[in-house]
């Protein structure tokens, strides 16, 4: 809302002699959401008559947990099964400390104290983009450096060039195929020092935070799954997969199917995608069709003025059943669930265009994608 404030709102006729952040209050609504939630899921247990304990537990037998409590105290819970449902920690890299003040994680990064006037973000994934784009419409000076050539390497090619493109107009930088090499902190902000990733001449970098956004791991330490027999491989995974499930223990079958989740980046505008990029497509040798749409003939993103993006939809050229929608816009995070539900019950374009959609909305544009596969879409 500030950054649209500062940027958006006078070309729809609102001005304001100034707007500023209280950092404070926007903590301390993201604390009461979050706190809000999460009693939520207390009542949740409460309903269902789940009992829980707090604290840290480690396996102490296949069928017990040893649970240091959060009032100092010990307990031992025992069970039939035991669920490991653990979570995920931040991968480190060598070298970098974080401390959570200087070099943050994405925890930190969501509790800074102040707003960073230059912010350098190592890791160009989901994550680290996310909490960019976030100081970055906040007001912060963004760096992102990656090892990688391309930021979110999963993402359809074509939606990746233009999204970040998108990022650079607001005003974020890139630094692809760079690795970090040293970290100073010594004064009062980090001196990073870089090189190239395939080698050469070093350069300095400074920031007044680093976030560290390399990925993450399974959160397992201290879980004591070696003294019960679970094996795991070298990134952290149980060689058998699938053991120790709920969808096992219950005796049913498991229905999620992997190929068809989708996933968001929580930019503005967001990115989202489900099924299969283009380059995956490719690769497996299917003849294809793509369909897209550009925001900037939709009525409803030209009425908002946040026309920048597009709809992707990748079709099998034969039977035009869908096999991938990728979808650069505001709230794209909530149309992908209708591409979504066409995956998973095999739909093709033509069902897509056939399905009348409200006018004006962004759900439109999917519509004239679908029918773009067929060349055929009405506004462009």
């Amino acid at each position: 809302m500030f950054h649209e404030a500062q940027h958006s709102f006078a070309s729809h006729g609102v001005k304001f002699s100034s707007v500023e952040v209280d950092l404070p209050a926007m903590m301390a609504q993201k604390d009461k959401a979050v706190s809000t939630l999460t009693r939520g899921i207390e009542g949740l247990f409460k309903k269902n008559k789940v009992s829980y304990v707090k604290g840290y537990g480690k396996l102490i037998s296949p069928s017990e947990v040893s649970v240091d409590t959060i009032d100092g105290g010990n307990t031992v819970v025992k069970g039939k099964n035991i669920i490991i449902a653990t979570g995920s920690d931040v991968k480190s890299l060598p070298g970098i400390t974080i401390d959570e003040e200087k070099i943050v994680s994405s925890t930190g990064a969501l509790a800074l104290k102040k707003i960073p006037k230059k912010l350098v973000v190592i890791g160009a994934g989901y994550i680290g983009l996310e909490m960019g784009s976030v100081w970055r419409r906040l007001g912060s000076e963004v760096t992102v450096v990656e090892f990688a050539p391309d930021i979110v390497p999963s993402m359809d090619g074509e939606v990746r060039k233009q999204f970040q493109r998108m990022l650079e107009k607001q005003k974020m930088k890139f630094m692809l195929k760079t690795k970090v090499v040293g970290v100073d902190t010594s004064g009062d902000g980090v001196k990073l020092t870089l090189e190239p990733a395939s080698g050469g001449d070093q350069t300095t970098l400074e920031a007044d935070v680093v976030l560290v956004s390399a990925g993450r791991n399974p959160f397992t330490a201290g879980l004591g799954l070696d003294k019960i027999g679970v094996e795991i491989d070298k990134p952290t995974r149980q060689k058998r997969t699938g053991v120790a499930c709920v969808e096992f223990i219950a005796g049913k079958h498991g229905h999620v199917d992997y190929d068809k989740v989708p996933g968001v980046v929580y930019t503005h505008p967001e990115v989202a995608s489900v099924g299969k990029t283009e380059e995956q497509v490719k690769a497996l040798g299917v003849e294809y069709c793509v369909g897209k749409f550009p925001l900037l003939a939709n009525s409803r993103a030209k009425a908002i003025d946040d026309a920048e993006g597009l709809v992707k939809i990748i079709a099998e050229k034969e039977t035009d059943k869908i096999l991938g929608v990728h979808i650069m816009a505001p709230n794209a995070g909530e149309l992908i669930h209708e591409a979504a539900l066409a995956l998973a019950y095999g739909a093709s374009s033509e069902d897509i265009s056939r399905v009348c959609h409200a006018h004006p909305t962004m759900s439109e544009a999917l519509k004239e994608a679908a029918m773009a596969t067929h060349d055929k879409p009405i506004h462009i």
